[in-house]
């Protein structure tokens, strides 16, 4: 921003109950469907507000892409689903050129990528090349047919499932690759109480899995730019600075992490925490950031960004016992 350029208004409370008057009609219809995981559907907002793209990580069978579509549903917004095989090519993703030989001419055939919300089933189960071309597409927003360039719908958020590299025949995504998600979400198995609801709603052979439209791809830009202008003060934003940067040098919070992180996470870290903070803080109906919304969101933002040693792995430390330790010793604002 030029050093002359005025900062942007922060939106007053007024502002923030009308540009979110969607999310709690979205919610409600979304649970109608969707039982539990209401953290999970608050993280898809978030990537939604952010313009950003989510992992989501667990075992099959636990609702991740009922939880897409759903979402999809409820924006009445272009759906489309890729199942990631062994055998699938780039050109299955993204597109290819067809050609007509009455003519003798080419003409693109847009690939299921061209859709507001792309669920990217297993995508570790597809090899590098495949991978490549869709995590391309998510950072370029555009690809490339043929000779010419195609720009992807707006909003564009791909939703990747994976499941446990430890399953049978599955491909390790690069580090590289990963840092271009905005969240690592592990979506785990429901409460008792929750799979007993789940077993009444769902336990027939035509599960009502129908959804009506709340809002639309519009209100949700428009919400976009209301989540921008939240207000975050200095010493949230200190604060976020100090726990991106305690991944790099633990030593001064806690010296036995040291050892135990071989790769702390990257400015691109930082900006997602601040950004993924607003989008919390507007879902919850603030027009500002408090450090609780920090510590929510940091276990999914740093997931995939830190990498840690041969010695982590040994003594079974995760990524998530890591920010749990560096929350727990950085002083909050």
């Amino acid at each position: 921003m030029p050093a002359s350029a005025a900062p942007p208004a922060v939106p007053d409370q007024e502002a923030i109950v009308k540009a979110s008057s969607w999310v709690a009609p979205l919610r409600t219809e979304i649970a109608r469907v969707l039982i539990g995981q209401t953290a999970l559907v608050d993280r898809l907002l978030v990537a939604l507000l952010t313009n950003g793209h989510v992992l989501l990580e667990g075992v099959p069978g636990i609702a991740k892409t009922l939880a897409v579509r759903t979402l999809a549903g409820t924006l009445k917004a272009k759906f489309q689903r890729i199942q990631f095989t062994p055998d699938l090519l780039p050109a299955d993703v993204i597109g290819t050129m067809v050609y007509h030989p009455k003519d003798g001419t080419f003409t693109p055939r847009l690939g299921p990528i061209f859709a507001n919300l792309v669920l990217a089933d297993e995508i570790n189960r597809a090899p590098a090349k495949v991978q490549s071309a869709l995590l391309e597409a998510m950072q370029e927003r555009q690809v490339t047919i043929g000779e010419h360039t195609h720009k992807l719908p707006d909003p564009f958020m791909v939703l990747a499932t994976q499941n446990p590299i430890d399953q049978e025949g599955t491909y390790t995504l690069p580090e590289a690759q990963l840092d271009r998600f905005l969240l690592k979400v592990r979506v785990t198995y429901p409460t008792p109480v929750e799979e007993r609801m789940v077993l009444d709603a769902m336990a027939t052979s035509a599960p009502k899995l129908d959804v009506s439209q709340v809002t639309d791809t519009t209100a949700v830009s428009a919400s976009r730019v209301v989540v921008n202008d939240l207000f975050m003060d200095e010493k949230i934003r200190d604060y976020i600075v100090a726990l991106i940067h305690a991944t790099r040098h633990p030593e001064a919070l806690a010296p036995h992490l040291k050892l135990l992180i071989r790769c702390g996470a990257s400015p691109r870290g930082t900006i997602n925490l601040a950004l993924a903070a607003k989008a919390l803080a507007f879902l919850n109906g603030r027009n500002y950031v408090i450090p609780q919304d920090i510590k929510d969101l940091a276990p999914d933002i740093l997931r995939h960004r830190i990498l840690l040693s041969y010695e982590a792995e040994a003594e079974g430390v995760t990524t998530d016992d890591v920010v749990r330790t560096l929350l727990d010793k950085l002083p909050v604002p």
